[in-house]
């Protein structure tokens, strides 16, 4: 089974330039209150941590690089893409956990994090490894609310939530976890009736954030799945020889990235909130394509890349290599 710690280290430093930089241009208008997340491993900060799940990332080498080489939950090993987002935008450095029972209101107030390692959109991805799927960190988000609104009554509650920024990172799962991984879905729906099936849990979910105040929508489409690790381990005949990426998914990703991009322009309005789309597919795609002219590798191959058979290569210099 694929688990959320097989994840791409320069897929979440690339984030944080797309997001960072898009985001930024894209609120340069607004007033931001909060970041509010909702996700999967690329984006948990350590709800993780307090629910019966093995799916966590409380231990070394998690958190080499966070401060004091803190293991938090986070399943990278310093900062989260949505922390470097806070922090860009000026809200806070670091967007703690839901979950976290020691919560202040100062940081209630300024933003949380609901989303879970191992999520997904389909309700049954998240039951494959016992975490939280994004409808219930819906429900904990209208919980969340409920006590802003008994801390600092409703007008403040509304003014805060009208203003936040909706960070949500998901659907990897979905497909790499749940589809292909175990075969109870695709005794049901064909891939293009799967793509259909989590684009409509999609829409709903982001109505439903609509629905209890989302005005700022921000939202993170497929990576090139074919080219995560573990996926090439997997589809490669020769575990250290002849790896690749295994297309077929990369064009799965691509292919709902664009069903996605529709979906969302059917759903703006002149008055209505804004869903800002970002792209990661083809980024991650030049990366792979072109990885010495990002710093990544000594070697001219793609092979520095793909040639660690469960993870992700070192930067050469991670001090200053990233941002």
């Amino acid at each position: 089974m694929f688990t959320p710690s097989y994840r791409l280290s320069w897929h979440l430093a690339l984030l944080f330039i797309i997001i960072s930089t898009s985001l930024g241009e894209a609120l340069s208008n607004h007033s931001i209150s909060a970041v509010l997340v909702f996700g999967d491993s690329t984006v948990d900060s350590g709800n993780n941590n307090y629910i019966g799940t093995l799916l966590k990332a409380n231990f070394p080498p998690y958190g080499i690089d966070f401060v004091n080489h803190v293991p938090t939950g986070r399943f990278t090993n310093g900062r989260l893409v949505t922390d470097f987002v806070a922090s860009y935008i000026g809200i806070k450095d670091y967007v703690p956990p839901y979950l976290d029972p020691t919560l202040s209101l100062e940081e209630m107030m300024t933003g949380v994090c609901f989303a879970s390692a191992g999520s997904g959109y389909d309700p049954f991805t998240a039951q494959i490894s016992s975490v939280i799927p994004v409808q219930k960190q819906l429900e904990y988000f209208k919980e969340y609310k409920i006590k802003l609104v008994n801390s600092i009554g409703e007008e403040r509650t509304k003014s805060l939530i009208n203003n936040a920024a909706f960070l949500i990172s998901a659907g990897t799962n979905d497909f790499v976890v749940n589809y292909y991984g175990i075969p109870y879905r695709r005794k049901i729906y064909n891939i293009t009736g799967y793509q259909q099936f989590i684009l409509q849990h999609q829409k709903q979910f982001i109505q439903g954030l609509i629905n209890e105040g989302a005005r700022l929508i921000a939202l993170v489409g497929l990576p090139p799945m074919g080219c995560l690790p573990i996926v090439i381990t997997l589809t490669s005949g020769v575990t250290f020889t002849r790896r690749a990426c295994f297309e077929s998914l990369n064009s799965l990703a691509f292919d709902y990235n664009q069903k996605l991009q529709n979906e969302i322009k059917a759903m703006q309005t002149d008055d209505g909130p804004m869903i800002v789309y970002f792209d990661i597919h083809q980024p991650l795609i030049n990366i792979i394509q072109n990885p010495s002219q990002f710093g990544e590798c000594n070697q001219p191959s793609i092979t520095c890349l793909l040639f660690s058979p469960h993870g992700s290569p070192r930067l050469k210099n991670p001090t200053n290599e990233l941002v």
